[in-house]
């Protein structure tokens, strides 16, 4: 009988996970990962109810389940990349770091020593097993598919890894865990970053980076428009929160750039404004689930945020070993996001966004953060 470690959230998608695993005749041992310790505004341990609820539906299950402390790593792999990422003006994406460094690394290295054939995560997602080696890909429901968050994991974890869930929709996955009486069947889908959840994203972030006020510009001008609380607290394509009055067109405001050393957030009126718009990127630290290039002579498709949708693109390879991706007229690219690069329903990969190229030069200065 085949050993699988399940990676146990408290959520219904591992749960059910863990429901299927069984059925098809696997040694299944739940493990929670408990990668962050500290209390929401309301003095609850988000953590502590999570695990319960992963322990509660092992039990329902009758499967073992065991606790693994992996806040050490979290921080050192996880958060303060997050913090760094922030201190240079950027925005990055926490999950996909957590997927990198925890659950398909050193959740990885652990299973392995408890003599496990596999780890098993809750992800919409599928494996595809090939002679050249493991394949990723989207999950079959469209809406819910967690390809994005994985695309810097390897195809020598995903040798290791099963995705029970990913040939279902989540209605299905909701009916299942009905079925079977889990106490989280209903349960809300956890949504934000894990360690901030649900609380104010600017304050948690006050807590650890210094912040400084400046002026917000209007980028075609020159004028000031407003007064902006720190750099951090704004991201590329903001447009909520901006403090601005209507004036002008009436329109809303959009951020579509920042500068470090002149404390500066530049801001346009209307969605169809120019400047917001971008018709290359940047992109640095490629990683290539295969650990092999692709075919950079075909055309792909990416997704520069999770919930876009497929944009095609062609890449282009840079002397530093970079790249440089082109496609049509695409808003918002943000520095220290991912561009997720896909095959048709292979994930290939993805690097990070180091800076956009507009669609008109006479904005390039915007993408100069520094």
């Amino acid at each position: 009988m085949k050993r699988v470690i399940l990676g146990m959230s408290g959520g219904v998608d591992s749960s059910v996970s863990a429901v299927l695993l069984k059925e098809a005749g696997y040694d299944v041992i739940g493990l929670f990962m408990k990668n962050w310790d500290e209390k929401d505004p309301n003095g609850v341990c988000t953590a502590t109810d999570d695990s319960m609820d992963a322990r509660m539906t092992a039990g329902t299950l009758g499967i073992p389940f065991y606790t693994i402390n992996f806040e050490k790593e979290y921080w050192e792999r996880v958060f303060q990349y997050f913090l760094r990422e922030y201190e240079r003006g950027r925005t990055p994406n926490p999950d996909v770091m957590c997927n990198q460094e925890i659950k398909f690394n050193a959740f990885l290295d652990y299973a392995m020593t408890l003599d496990a054939d596999y780890i098993a995560m809750g992800h919409y997602a599928r494996v595809r097993r090939t002679p050249e080696g493991s394949q990723l890909l989207r999950g079959l429901d469209q809406n819910k598919d967690q390809s994005y968050f994985l695309s810097r994991i390897t195809s020598q974890a995903l040798d290791r890894s099963l995705f029970p869930i990913g040939e279902l929709e989540k209605a299905e996955v909701r009916h299942i865990a009905q079925q079977h009486h889990l106490i989280n069947a209903n349960k809300k889908d956890s949504t934000g970053i894990c360690f901030i959840g649900e609380r104010d994203f600017n304050a948690f972030l006050d807590q650890f980076l210094l912040t400084k006020p400046g002026e917000i510009i209007e980028v075609d001008t020159g004028r000031v428009v407003g007064k902006h609380s720190g750099l951090l607290h704004y991201t590329i394509g903001q447009r909520k929160g901006l403090g601005i009055g209507g004036g002008g067109s009436g329109e809303p405001w959009f951020v579509v750039g920042k500068h470090l050393k002149r404390n500066e957030i530049y801001v346009v009126q209307g969605e169809l404004h120019p400047a917001n718009y971008a018709i290359g990127l940047y992109g640095e630290d490629p990683h290539w689930i295969s650990g092999k290039e692709p075919d950079l002579t075909k055309d792909y498709t990416a997704k520069f945020r999770y919930r876009q949708g497929d944009i095609p693109i062609t890449i282009e390879k840079l002397e530093d070993g970079n790249h440089q991706l082109h496609f049509p007229g695409v808003k918002g690219i943000t520095p220290g996001q991912v561009a997720v690069i896909y095959d048709e329903e292979v994930c290939l990969g993805s690097m990070i966004i180091r800076k956009s190229i507009p669609m008109e030069e006479k904005y390039e200065f915007l993408t100069d953060i520094e």
